[in-house]
């Protein structure tokens, strides 16, 4: 996907992820934008099924995109839900971000309005275990 968007098209792009979303279940829409650490962008949206809660989450999706691309540093992502409450990736998504972010990686919780938290990897998941846990 295009390269090096600012912030402003990286929230369009979580925003029309997440009016995308199938949540026939839940009617919860999230969506998720990544930036890589060379610019290049991919989206995801939460998809249920019938045999809910089994599906996939917006993060998911984006990092699965993102791999599938051959890219593997996140520098940004951006997660969008809606509510009073900040939509903050689930703890299996946040273990995803993880194996593919640096101690530097964004994680900005959006609503349609626009940015409401960041966080760094190491404030949203502290002492977590990943790829360097299992260097030899």
């Amino acid at each position: 996907m295009k390269a090096n968007m600012n912030q402003h098209e990286l929230l369009a792009l979580a925003h029309s992820a997440m009016d995308n979303a199938y949540v026939p279940y839940s009617n919860f829409r999230v969506g998720a934008a990544i930036e890589t650490e060379s610019g290049e962008v991919f989206s995801g949206c939460n998809v249920e099924n019938a045999s809910y809660p089994e599906g996939t989450c917006a993060e998911a999706g984006a990092i699965s995109s993102m791999v599938r691309a051959g890219e593997s540093k996140i520098r940004h992502i951006y997660v969008m839900g809606m509510g009073d409450e900040l939509v903050t990736p689930c703890g299996g998504c946040r273990q995803r971000i993880r194996e593919f972010a640096t101690a530097e990686t964004e994680i900005h919780i959006c609503s349609p309005d626009g940015v409401r938290k960041t966080f760094l990897m190491n404030d949203l998941l502290p002492f977590s275990f990943g790829p360097d846990n299992l260097a030899v």
